[in-house]
């Protein structure tokens, strides 16, 4: 399963890059100054945590346990919502405003999982 952790890493950060060159160079064509700050926002999010998952699953192979995957369903789970929540208000799609906290708290709680499975012996 950590394999899964470091895939969905991969494709997260795959798509940050992507964004952000759009974000760099068509966006500010087509998009609000306060839209392209919350696509930038979602952006600069996707990227940390794209890294957060690639070093979730590189743990969850060395140590193995439960809460590393734990963390790695809950980091994957709250990046969708959070930045899915963000993308689509930042590039006029439906207002998600309240999906956003739920995936922001998700987020906080994958780094909170992977302190604990940091702290756990082997």
């Amino acid at each position: 399963m950590h394999r899964l952790w470091i895939a969905f890493g991969a494709l997260a950060g795959l798509g940050a890059v992507g964004l952000s060159a759009w974000a760099a160079h068509g966006a500010p064509a087509v998009l609000a100054p306060g839209a392209l700050e919350s696509l930038r926002s979602a952006i600069t999010m996707q990227g940390w945590h794209a890294l957060a998952l690639l070093a979730t699953g590189l743990f969850a192979e060395r140590r193995g346990g439960l809460l590393p995957h734990l963390a790695g369903g809950v980091f994957a789970i709250g990046l969708i919502l959070f930045c899915g929540a963000v993308y689509a208000g930042a590039l006029g799609g439906p207002h998600l405003g309240g999906i956003a906290p739920i995936g922001g708290t998700m987020l906080m709680a994958g780094w909170a999982l992977l302190f604990l499975a940091a702290l756990k012996r082997a």
